[in-house]
């Protein structure tokens, strides 16, 4: 057992929208592939559209996240809403334009068939119109 106290990161801008910390709270070991992370986003910010090839479990632990899939549904999520991105299926997160949002990220890395493992595959940004949209779901 260790105690882990990570520190936060500003997330790269090649994969997210504006401001957005990161902090990694777990990150598995042979033949853990599990990782944790909890980022934290102003207003306004998002990730990029993106792929989990295991899924992805979303904890939103304050304000409000939206979650965005290419049909164009969104999930509005609070403080305490947990949402699930099944495997394989493109989608994005962040906050709303006027309200912080958190959420605690879990997902599993796949075999990338390289030696390696992978738990994302990153993808464009998501333009505004789409982000625009997902304000007025």
């Amino acid at each position: 057992m260790q105690l882990n106290t990570p520190a936060p990161t500003q997330s790269p801008t090649a994969t997210f929208t504006g401001a957005v910390l990161m902090t990694p709270l777990a990150t598995g070991v042979e033949p853990s592939r599990l990782g944790v992370a909890h980022v934290r986003f102003a207003p306004g910010a998002r990730t990029h559209w993106h792929v989990h090839p295991l899924g992805q479990v979303l904890h939103v632990t304050d304000g409000t996240a939206l979650v965005g899939t290419r049909n164009g549904s969104v999930v509005r999520a609070r403080a305490g809403d947990t949402v699930v991105c099944p495997p394989g299926e493109e989608h994005w997160h962040g906050a709303t334009t006027d309200v912080f949002a958190a959420h605690l990220a879990i997902q599993e890395a796949a075999d990338d068939g390289e030696g390696g493992t992978s738990p994302v595959t990153w993808l464009e940004p998501v333009d505004d119109a789409t982000y625009a949209a997902a304000q007025r779901s």
